[in-house]
């Protein structure tokens, strides 16, 4: 593994399930990430790691002119929209999704403000004012990952667990130094 990318992790054969509608590959456009500290950066590689281990993810239109995966995914924000390019096993691009971010700015404050108190808590807190914090932390990510499976209605078919995974990267996209 020492050869890949940072922000990228393969898929192990046996990994993601028997379907072909899944993503293999994911990267993380760099320039885009400012600054990450230990706790963001663990974070980033269980996601990368998580999501390409069990996934589903089907391109519509992609899938529609026959391209059945599996997916290299590659994730950026550009003027204000994250762009998720979908590429073939070979590393052809099949297409690019946009997505409008501006309904994401609260979910995503929200993600950073009580990740922060979390990881303050793991570090002080009782062990009942963590689960505390972290059931929230997991309320808002449940609820981030149910707005990004509505915005990708029509475009893409995939999971809960898989939308969670990726809003997860998509916060890690917008961390600011």
């Amino acid at each position: 593994m020492a050869d890949l990318p940072p922000d990228s992790l393969p898929i192990s054969p046996a990994a993601g399930g028997s379907g072909a509608y899944r993503i293999a590959k994911v990267t993380l456009d760099e320039a885009t990430i400012l600054w990450r500290n230990a706790d963001v950066e663990q974070e980033r590689r269980v996601a990368i790691y998580d999501l390409i281990e069990e996934n589903t993810f089907k391109p519509l239109r992609a899938a529609e002119r026959g391209a059945s995966g599996p997916y290299h995914l590659h994730l950026s924000v550009n003027d204000g929209r994250l762009s998720m390019d979908v590429s073939d096993d070979g590393g052809q691009l099949l297409e690019t999704l946009l997505i409008g971010m501006a309904r994401f700015r609260r979910p995503i404050r929200e993600y950073f403000a009580i990740c922060d108190s979390y990881y303050q808590a793991i570090r002080k807190a009782t062990p009942s004012e963590i689960e505390t914090i972290d059931m929230a932390r997991r309320g808002i990510h449940n609820n981030a990952a149910e707005l990004l499976l509505e915005r990708l209605e029509g475009k893409v078919d995939t999971d809960f667990a898989t939308a969670r995974r990726l809003f997860t990267l998509i916060c890690v996209l917008h961390i600011k130094g």
